[in-house]
């Protein structure tokens, strides 16, 4: 297989492109989306593996750029970030799966192998925390808003600062 990773933290490349290659796979890197639209230019990749929040890109935006280039790639969103907003809009732009980091290689493999439908998932028992809906509403109306966090801001009612704020903490867990 050959893979493009698509992440701006150093170490978890190196290691999954140390893992990936050790399992016979060929290998590429990216920081950025410019770095992936030139490495899909000069190669064509099997399986991308895309972080969704890049220091100064949204993963959306480089996905859907990376499936004009080369529609028949399998592009995986991995993320620390995550909502039920982006995944949902993830699959829609094209990417096979969507996963939350920490992720081990195992999983990301499978992530690739899994993309029927399992319709035996378990439901939750219970309702997600007031917190997280919160999380869940942010993420969505930043999405409407192009990651425009002033507009998203005015939208939701909020100070600038104050959703800044929020937004640099991790997603609370359901």
């Amino acid at each position: 297989m050959n893979y493009l990773l698509v992440d701006d933290d150093g170490s978890f490349i190196a290691i999954l492109e140390r893992v990936l290659k050790r399992r016979g796979n060929r290998v590429v890197c990216a920081s950025d989306g410019a770095e992936a639209a030139s490495q899909c230019s000069i190669s064509s990749f099997d399986r991308v593996i895309l972080d969704l929040k890049l220091e100064q890109e949204s993963g959306l935006s480089i996905l859907q750029n990376l499936k004009q280039l080369q529609p028949e790639m399998d592009i995986l969103i991995l993320t620390g970030y995550s909502s039920i907003s982006t995944a949902v809009e993830a699959i829609k732009l094209g990417a096979i799966n969507y996963l939350c980091k920490p992720a081990s290689a195992d999983e990301i493999v499978a992530a690739f192998d899994n993309i029927e439908a399992n319709a035996e998932v378990p439901m939750q028992d219970s309702p997600p925390s007031v917190n997280r809906l919160e999380w869940e509403h942010i993420q969505r109306v930043l999405n409407e808003n192009q990651g425009n966090i002033s507009a998203t801001a005015r939208s939701l009612g909020m100070h600038r600062r104050t959703l800044q704020r929020k937004l640099q903490k991790r997603p609370v867990k359901t």
